[in-house]
């Protein structure tokens, strides 16, 4: 499913987020930036060890915030390492949207044209997937009807349960 916003389009992909040929891909990181399972594990695997190396040098960030490395040997050019919040930590839903839209502020600033996001936070986080869609869905709606020079957002939804949620939820949002 794809819809266009303004310049730019929000397409949903069920499938593998390593696999997109995309200028940059998220992560959905914690804030020490260690890649160890899901979706950073994968990353890591695909990308060779470099990725790891670069988030060491940077450190970390805080949750909600987003940082940029290179792809290493993945398709995408870059990787943004977005820190989602856990369930239970409070203030939830601010911090997913902080996480998206740093993520797409960076993106921006580093002049990419193309991003594609995982579900953030919904895997060993807890954060339930049909409150993750609405907001990640609703702050990349309202960033792109802004300056933004991002062509192409995709949501990379790895189950079929999780494209059908994002995908009934974009549907809600626009009508």
């Amino acid at each position: 499913m794809n819809v266009r916003i303004k310049d730019s389009e929000i397409n949903l992909i069920k499938g593998d987020i390593t696999e997109q040929d995309t200028d940059a891909i998220v992560n959905a990181a914690n804030a020490q930036l260690i890649m160890g399972g899901g979706v950073a594990g994968a990353i890591r695997r695909k990308g060779g060890p470099i990725i790891q190396e670069e988030c060491n040098k940077i450190g970390g960030t805080f949750v909600g915030g987003a940082v940029i490395t290179t792809g290493g040997n993945l398709k995408a050019r870059y990787v943004i390492h977005a820190v989602g919040p856990r369930m239970g930590e409070g203030d939830e839903d601010n911090k997913l949207k902080n996480a998206t839209l740093n993520s797409l502020k960076l993106a921006d600033k580093h002049n990419l044209k193309s991003i594609a996001f995982p579900a953030i936070s919904t895997g060993i986080f807890g954060y339930p997937i049909n409150k993750c869609a609405k907001i990640m869905l609703s702050t990349t709606i309202e960033y792109l009807k802004g300056n933004s020079n991002i062509k192409s957002v995709n949501f990379v939804l790895f189950t079929q349960n999780d494209f059908n949620v994002f995908k009934n939820t974009l549907t809600e949002l626009l009508k």
